[in-house]
């Protein structure tokens, strides 16, 4: 299969958009868990802060990889985004920030999906099951800002964004469609990571 130049193109906007919304996303949560009473959503409000700048580090070197940099008015505007969004969380209450969260946490999961679809496209083998990993994190996120808004009273009467299927599916549907399970694949890009390898 001969990689195209387009797929390569779409993949590389759309790894700086994920780029540089993780560090938004990452400042966003910092000033979320430090609004939050309740020890047990400060520490995971934290762990997934943890999951954003791990993922952006990811993509960085994806990016790289790929002989692409990160955009500047990018990362700028993310980082103002992020830190107001952080600073909001103080004064908009509590189930704001986690509505917000978790309708974001969605469009995440699509976003790594639709890279995962890309890398295979263009013949980024090994950044694959990196990408499908990533979805199923952000699957995870957004499950817990879920529940969290549903154990509100009020955020139970709220029209929620639409649910994402099942986590499994984030990988049996990319394996159908490519005709093979990704373990087959080389030793993937968040594999290294996770072993310093």
């Amino acid at each position: 299969m001969v990689p195209s130049r387009n797929s390569s193109d779409k993949l590389i906007a759309l790894l700086q958009l994920a780029y540089s919304g993780e560090r938004a996303a990452a400042y966003a949560y910092r000033g979320h868990w430090q609004s939050v009473s309740d020890e047990h959503e400060r520490d995971s409000i934290r762990g997934i802060e943890e999951d954003e700048w791990r993922h952006r580090q990811l993509v960085g070197e994806m990016l790289a990889g790929l002989g692409a940099e990160p955009n500047r008015r990018r990362e700028v505007r993310a980082t103002i985004i992020g830190r107001t969004l952080g600073l909001l969380c103080h004064v908009t209450g509590w189930l704001m920030p986690m509505y917000g969260a978790g309708k974001l946490e969605s469009r995440n999961v699509k976003e790594y999906e639709t890279a995962a679809r890309l890398a295979r496209d263009c013949g980024c083998v090994n950044l694959i099951d990196c990408l499908i990993e990533m979805a199923e994190v952000e699957w995870d996120h957004e499950k817990y800002f879920r529940s969290c808004v549903l154990s509100h009273r009020l955020g139970r009467r709220l029209s929620l964004w639409p649910q994402p299927p099942p986590r499994e599916s984030i990988r049996s549907s990319y394996e159908s469609e490519s005709g093979g399970s990704l373990q087959d694949k080389s030793r993937n890009l968040c594999e290294r990571a996770t072993t310093g390898g």
